[in-house]
């Protein structure tokens, strides 16, 4: 039935399972906030299992380094997580809350120095739906 009312873009599959988002970023997004996905209300981030997957490291002069939050607060869940060396980086910041409303997440790469020529990325944030 069509109910002429807009539904929601969080992503929640229905089912009791760990669900997540997952966004590309590389060394061409510095300075911009990329959204990584909206979680839905009530939903909690794992944080253990949140974080950046750096697939080719990022080689700008002198930082090199990602925050994840929201639009109001871009560090809200990590702060300057290192994308100088391959390897996964888990979220750094305490996530004891769960989501009031739908929430988008957004991934600030921020490279200063030597201008980057490389940086590869995976946002990873796996969170556990309200039910």
């Amino acid at each position: 039935m069509t109910t002429n009312t807009a539904g929601s873009s969080a992503r929640d599959y229905g089912k009791g399972m760990v669900h997540y988002i997952r966004k590309n970023v590389t060394y061409a997004n510095n300075g911009t906030a990329v959204k990584v996905g909206t979680l839905p209300a009530g939903a909690q981030i794992i944080k253990p299992m949140s974080g950046v997957g750096i697939n080719v490291a990022f080689n700008a002069g002198s930082t090199n380094v990602l925050d994840i939050g929201t639009s109001g607060t871009g560090d809200l869940y990590a702060t300057d997580l290192a994308l100088g060396t391959i390897g996964f980086v888990p979220i750094d910041e305490v996530v004891s809350n769960k989501m009031a409303a739908d929430t988008d997440i957004y991934a600030t790469v921020q490279l200063t120095g030597t201008t980057a020529t490389a940086g590869d990325a995976e946002v990873i944030i796996a969170y556990a739906p309200n039910y």
